[in-house]
């Protein structure tokens, strides 16, 4: 199975918005990265907005008769305005205001998991897919399936900040167990979060992975590149597995 490449457009849309002006537009970002290989575009809409808004999301579902990737916070208003442009998955993601970044998967507390269980539903009547940004442990996994997900994806932060063999050794070692927990739970394996050219071979590597969503580095070789070359190259990496 080929690993799909998903194209996060998050930080183009920062850019525009840092003006708050027309370009760069994160539309004609996915229009390039899905002409360069890239399988679903990727957008996070934030409570803040201070990345993709409303009026891209309706842009894109125009744009994309498939593969439309939305991460959201699992706040009824965020879930509505998913949901209102059919995206082909949802990843409910944890968010913090004060935050630069998503800081690791969600916490799945028993105080949570009743909230959470109501949103998947939601979404699953909807005829979407759903998936859980969770941390590279059993718990976050095997909740996932408890809680009736579709998929998960794996965040890999500590793995893409770890220094040193050993120490990015142990992270991947984490990805792939829970790997091999999702996939005997029969859950779709995704991962993201700080991946980039250097890195992400070995955790397209791990046995079942199913998607890689991918963002930052992208758009931050585009610079130097070009938008098309940079998702070309990242394509290249995840397609050499297998």
């Amino acid at each position: 199975m080929q690993i799909k490449l998903g194209v996060n457009i998050d930080h183009v849309a920062t850019l525009r918005q840092a003006r708050q002006e027309m370009d760069p537009d994160p539309v004609v970002a996915a229009r390039i990265a899905r002409g360069a290989g890239a399988d679903l575009i990727v957008a996070h809409l934030r409570q803040d907005r201070r990345h993709v808004v409303e009026r891209d999301l309706q842009e894109l579902r125009k744009l994309l008769k498939t593969g439309l990737h939305l991460e959201l916070a699992n706040v009824p208003e965020m879930i509505r305005i998913g949901l209102s442009v059919r995206p082909d998955w949802i990843c409910i993601v944890p968010e913090s205001p004060d935050e630069v970044t998503t800081q690791g998967g969600l916490s799945l507390k028993a105080d949570k998991a009743a909230a959470l269980e109501k949103t998947i539903k939601q979404i699953k009547r909807a005829g979407v897919g759903v998936s859980l940004f969770v941390d590279p442990e059993a718990l976050g996994v095997r909740m996932a399936h408890n809680l009736g997900a579709d998929a998960v994806e794996l965040c890999t932060a500590e793995y893409a900040s770890a220094v040193g063999k050993h120490h990015q050794t142990t992270e991947l070692e984490k990805l792939e167990l829970a790997g091999y927990l999702a996939h005997e739970l029969k859950l779709e394996l995704h991962a993201g979060h700080g991946l980039d050219y250097t890195n992400v071979v070995p955790v397209a590597q791990i046995p079942d992975m199913a998607c890689l969503n991918i963002g930052f580095s992208i758009v931050s070789r585009s610079i130097f590149t070009g938008f098309k070359l940079a998702v070309a190259e990242m394509k290249k990496l995840v397609s050499s597995v297998g």
